[in-house]
């Protein structure tokens, strides 16, 4: 039978969690920032995709495994197995003598991460009645959207006032303390009504499966070719691992992800949201930067600054579209307002060019904001309502699973037609006197040779080049170079907007799914079978 638990103890209880899950969302952008300097003391510039690999790959498959575990030994367990596993990681990482090493403990945090993004949404269902849950699942959202943006400006500083292993070891001190308050005032309760035999078969087709189809997303069009043997056979090593897994599961009496949920029409409907949502939230927020950065000509500090109001928005609604949910007990609504907000603002990023201000683009980074604040939340709180409270680890794994997936296919996406487009626009510029001279002095114009150059310290840099040539000739070199600076930047804004459009078309099924979503009222108790948690 569940025990009174005191409001101070929940409270501390989402504290400890909140501050587990922004560890474990900050890794995975911390890292970032850091690796021109890793690489550059490891000498280990073939392996660098790998760093951020390793912790995508681990983390991800282990998010639905530990949903099922946490379902049969208890939320509070594996919060404590999640944190001291990736303690361990992030220290081992900071000590890592080589790129060997450094990948091999980046995938042990990924471990411990995809333990800790599965466990924190379903102690909110452990906590909190559903009527309840909204504001805190807001709070959680607001807390893994912050470190979206916080990751790379910390990752930054530490990396040039004291050292990139600091980028790894600041996880220590906190997890620890996150670790005693989850040990102190965490409830553990009889556990009932969960299957307690472990899928093994389930979980090892999981992870190969997963594995292999996000491998091939993750190299597919940078790595190796989309068309090449070896990104074919990984997809097709996903697809057949993927439906003997859906064969075993069907057969198995307690399946590591219970297929039944998907006939679920509120489940079936909020995956498919997650799913493009973040699709479309990692494509925006992973390209926001870059326009700032090569189009703009902001540095890459103030591009992460530029990011915050972006931040910001989406903090803030969602706290406060999680109070709304909890004082009216519907949902629908808000879901519709929050994707189609999402698709016009992405729309309206689409409209941006070379000459736009940097308040215009803000201007379009808010109802972002405002709209995936709204849209994260709610759908972890919907998939949770619909099932009984013994299912909640494994449901709220799932959903998660399948938002996990679409960042990944989103990045994938977004980063082959990306790369389609500056490709035509380099093409674009192959005529130019200033490329021309490139090509004459045995320099090739690609897509960091051109970052480099419209730069203002690159730009600045070839401009003083100038002043030895005679003065006609100064002016005319000068002049031709500013001409192929205006027809980069207005050929890479092109670009990136491009990338924007294409996430607001693809958010347009969002806009249909959307009005597929059965609402239901939100439970004004837990109303289970006992449980621990």
């Amino acid at each position: 039978m569940l025990h009174k638990i005191t409001v101070r103890q929940k409270v501390l209880v989402m504290i400890a969690v909140m501050t587990s899950m922004f560890l474990a969302a900050l890794d995975q952008s911390i890292v970032g920032t850091a690796l021109p300097r890793i690489v550059s003391q490891f000498s280990g510039l073939s392996e660098l995709s790998w760093v951020v690999t390793a912790y995508l790959l681990t983390s991800t498959i282990t998010i639905p495994i530990s949903g099922k575990l946490s379902d049969i030994f208890g939320r509070r367990k594996m919060l404590i197995a999640g944190i001291l596993i990736f303690v361990a990681g992030s220290m081992l990482t900071g000590a890592s003598w080589n790129m060997v090493s450094l990948i091999a403990f980046r995938a042990l945090q990924g471990i411990g991460g995809g333990i800790l993004f599965s466990s924190a949404f379903a102690v909110v269902g452990d906590l909190f009645a559903p009527a309840e849950r909204a504001k805190w699942q807001g709070l959680i959202s607001a807390v893994f959207g912050i470190s979206s943006v916080v990751g790379p400006l910390l990752g930054g500083y530490l990396t040039d006032h004291t050292s990139w292993r600091w980028c790894f070891y600041i996880n220590v001190p906190i997890g620890i303390i996150a670790c005693a308050l989850i040990m102190i005032f965490f409830p553990t309760i009889v556990a009932k009504g969960a299957g307690k035999r472990i899928d093994y078969g389930g979980a090892a087709l999981l992870s190969g499966g997963l594995g292999s189809l996000l491998l091939a997303l993750s190299w597919g069009g940078t790595k190796y070719a989309w068309a090449s043997a070896q990104i074919i056979a990984l997809f097709v090593a996903a697809v057949v691992l993927i439906v003997a897994l859906l064969k075993w599961e069907s057969n198995h009496e307690d399946p590591i992800i219970p297929l039944s949920i998907f006939k679920n029409s509120i489940f079936r409907v909020s995956v498919i949201m997650l799913f493009l949502i973040g699709i479309a939230m990692f494509g925006a927020i992973i390209y926001l930067p870059l326009f700032a950065q090569i189009v703009q000509g902001a540095s890459a500090t103030n591009s992460g600054i530029i990011l915050l109001p972006l931040v910001f928005s989406l903090a803030f609604t969602s706290i406060i579209s999680g109070q709304i949910i909890s004082r009216i007990g519907k949902y629908k609504a808000l879901a519709v307002v929050g994707a189609f907000t999402t698709t016009f603002a992405l729309f309206w990023l689409s409209t941006l060019t070379a000459s736009s201000s940097h308040i215009q683009m803000i201007a379009r980074m808010i109802p972002l904001g405002i709209g995936i604040g709204i849209i994260m939340p709610l759908f972890n709180l919907v998939v949770q309502n619909a099932f009984p409270q013994n299912m909640l680890g494994v449901v709220s794994a799932s959903s998660q699973l399948f938002r996990g997936i679409g960042s990944v296919v989103g990045v994938a996406i977004m980063g082959t037609y990306l790369n389609h487009s500056i490709a035509k626009s380099l093409d674009g510029l192959s005529g130019s006197p200033f490329v021309q001279s490139l090509k004459q002095s045995g320099q090739s114009l690609d897509v960091n040779s051109l970052q480099q150059i419209l730069s203002p310290a690159g730009q600045s840099h070839i401009v003083s080049g100038f002043a030895a040539l005679p003065t006609q000739a100064r002016a005319i070199t000068t002049a031709s170079f500013n001409e192929f600076v205006h027809a980069a930047q207005a050929g890479l804004s092109s670009a990136i907007t491009n990338v924007f459009f294409l996430g607001a078309c693809i958010l347009i099924i969002a806009c249909v799914t959307v009005f597929f979503l059965k609402e239901i009222p939100l439970r004004k108790s837990n109303d289970h079978h006992p449980v621990e948690i």
